[in-house]
């Protein structure tokens, strides 16, 4: 496996290469890089190469990655979050993209009000049905956004999933055309992309072109691009 700039690249072109099969606009994906139990040297080094968008899963983690880079990247929360930790949360991440709960809302609400800021949210779908796996049902979204509503600070901009695993990137397919076509529904509604372009976030290593071609806005990528932790 090569170095991590050059990862990003060879993952960048399957990205283009992704896009124009599916007739899509080029740099309408962004590339979240999965940096949960990397280093530092190893962050720095994607930011060497340009990369600017990093998705963590750990809290304390996280935190002591952006007190370390606290400059010129933006960091996304990828993990189950709880509900107790949502004032730091809140104060860290520049988007929470693992919404699953009305009680995780209200505590993001209130530390938000607090900052005086607002925070693009995505709602986790669980579109597999997975009991181990978080996320709303598919059938729960719309109401999960209308309840959101209440909550000024967060801007409901999007869905995000993970779908069973499976050995064969088509397999995933459908998962990702059932919650773009969700996204399309909810946007339609206005319960989504009030303020900018919906996001998708869905695929990961093994499976995100399969993604892309089914709508995906933001790819989650971790070992394809810092090889295995």
């Amino acid at each position: 496996m090569g170095t991590v700039a050059e990862n990003i690249e060879i993952i960048r072109a399957r990205i283009r290469a992704a896009l124009e099969r599916a007739g899509r606009e080029p740099g309408s994906v962004r590339l979240v890089a999965v940096s949960k139990r990397q280093p530092l040297e190893a962050i720095r080094e994607a930011m060497a190469a340009g990369q600017v968008l990093f998705g963590e899963n750990y809290l304390q983690e996280a935190h002591d990655k952006v007190l370390a880079i606290d400059q010129g990247v933006a960091w996304h929360c990828i993990g189950h979050l709880q509900s107790n930790k949502a004032r730091i949360a809140a104060e860290i991440f520049d988007c929470i993209e693992t919404l699953d709960r009305l009680k995780l809302g209200k505590a993001l609400e209130s530390r938000l009000a607090e900052l005086g800021k607002t925070m693009p949210v995505l709602i986790q779908v669980n579109v597999g049905g997975e009991a181990q796996k978080a996320g709303v049902a598919p059938h729960e979204a719309a109401q999960f956004c209308r309840d959101l509503q209440q909550f000024p600070h967060l801007i409901v901009q999007g869905l995000m999933t993970m779908p069973p695993f499976v050995d064969d990137p088509e397999e995933s397919r459908g998962c990702f055309r059932q919650l773009r076509l969700l996204g399309e529904e909810l946007a339609a509604q206005g319960l989504l992309g009030r303020q900018g372009p919906v996001e998708l976030s869905m695929g990961m290593s093994g499976d995100f072109e399969v993604a892309i071609e089914e709508g995906a806005t933001l790819v989650r990528v971790g070992t394809a691009l810092f090889g295995e932790r």
